[in-house]
């Protein structure tokens, strides 16, 4: 055949993901590049979704969620964020996060349209901005502290903009956006008669700061699209169960994108899911001190290894920088000799920017810490061996 392919698909690389996951397996490495738990999630969920898979109730779930579900989120967003939700007309239920957030693009983006997103950002983004025509205007957030960078910020705001897209608890940064910050981004929103899409995966794994939700604020109830995931608050990842919360007139939309995707998603594990979303606070509240306690037990370890750890407060992961140890290295060779020499998997940081927009930097890499905490002294165990025999 000569006729081309999507060339923006077609030319797209193997993920970063997948190449250090295999370079993992060759070598025995324990991965901490991705993002999953090594644990299962809650036990009355998973026996609730397989008694579900056999009461005869195995067939298309409506369109938007299945009515108990979309209760549920509803019922959450006012319990967590003070959010008030009609759970009929502004929660549509979605094949995971990820096709929330291919739904959310569709319902916003045509050729054109100018999209706000910052780096470091998840890999998703990108790609499906530019496949719907829209034009990215990239905005760089800085280490260590990861701070809103207000006059670049405000300069990729104009009169083509169309939405920007918040992503709080931040993936790769574990940065949490401050209330000021916030309300930074709000004004803007307003000046420009814009949109967010507001990718709060981690709304619930947040380390000694709240987790605040742009929608909360003044005049941005209508006009925000508020995403969350069942993988992430119940460590179920592979479930791909996520929400959207919005206005009636997005959310509509946002349905008509979710059909033309996939349609329904698995009502076993929907109902599941509303039982998850409707537990006791404790719950949400000792899943995050679990996940900050092997926070810090990471942390503490690549701090005693030589790395320079930054700050997280919230997600599943740390950034470390690699000066100190890494002989000139950048974070790429660093990444695939961290594997080969120690037996430890990370994730090289320059692959959360764009080639396009500028040198990314290239002295940090990604850590996740949400696995088992024996997994994660092991690591460091293997980390400080591999150290003490390049003395």
């Amino acid at each position: 055949m000569t006729k081309l392919l999507n060339r923006q698909l077609a030319n797209q690389p193997v993920t970063i993901f997948t190449l250090m996951s295999e370079l993992a397996r060759k070598h025995d490495a324990i991965n901490l590049g991705q993002g999953f738990p090594d644990t299962e999630g809650p036990q009355d969920m998973a026996q609730l979704a397989a008694d579900a898979l056999l009461d005869g109730r195995n067939q298309y779930a409506p369109l938007t969620g299945l009515p108990e579900l979309r209760t549920a989120v509803a019922d959450a967003s006012a319990r967590f964020q003070n959010i008030p939700v009609d759970a009929e007309s502004e929660v549509v239920v979605t094949s995971g996060a990820t096709e929330a957030l291919a739904a959310s693009f569709l319902a916003l983006i045509e050729p054109g349209d100018e999209v706000v997103l910052m780096e470091p950002l998840y890999d998703t983004y990108l790609p499906v901005v530019r496949q719907l025509g829209g034009i990215a205007r990239l905005v760089r957030l800085e280490a260590p502290d990861w701070a809103l960078p207000r006059e670049a910020l405000k300069n990729a705001f104009g009169p083509r903009t169309k939405a920007i897209v918040l992503n709080t608890p931040m993936n790769p940064t574990g940065k949490v956006f401050t209330a000021e910050e916030l309300a930074f981004i709000a004004e803007l929103m307003r000046q420009h008669d814009t949109y967010a899409i507001c990718d709060e995966v981690y709304e619930h794994l947040v380390f000694g700061v709240p987790h605040l939700s742009l929608m909360a604020l003044p005049d941005m109830r209508e006009r925000c699209i508020r995403i969350g995931s069942a993988g992430k608050s119940f460590s179920f990842t592979g479930w791909k169960v996520g929400y959207v919360t919005a206005p009636a007139p997005l959310a509509a939309v946002v349905a008509k994108a979710h059909q033309n995707l996939v349609f329904a998603t698995a009502p076993n594990l929907q109902r599941a899911v509303a039982f998850g979303l409707n537990k006791d606070t404790a719950y949400f509240t000792q899943l995050a001190q679990e996940m900050d306690t092997k926070r810090q037990i990471l942390s503490a370890g690549l701090a005693r290894v030589g790395f320079g750890v930054l700050p997280c407060q919230g997600s599943y992961f740390v950034m470390a920088d690699i000066t100190p140890l890494a002989n000139g290295l950048d974070d790429m060779a660093f990444s695939r000799l961290l594997t080969e020499q120690a037996g430890v998997t990370t994730i090289p940081a320059s692959a959360f920017y764009d080639a396009q927009s500028g040198t990314p930097p290239r002295n940090l890499i990604r850590f996740a810490f949400c696995k088992r905490e024996e997994v994660l002294i092991e690591a460091v165990a293997r980390l400080e061996q591999w150290k003490s025999r390049q003395s």
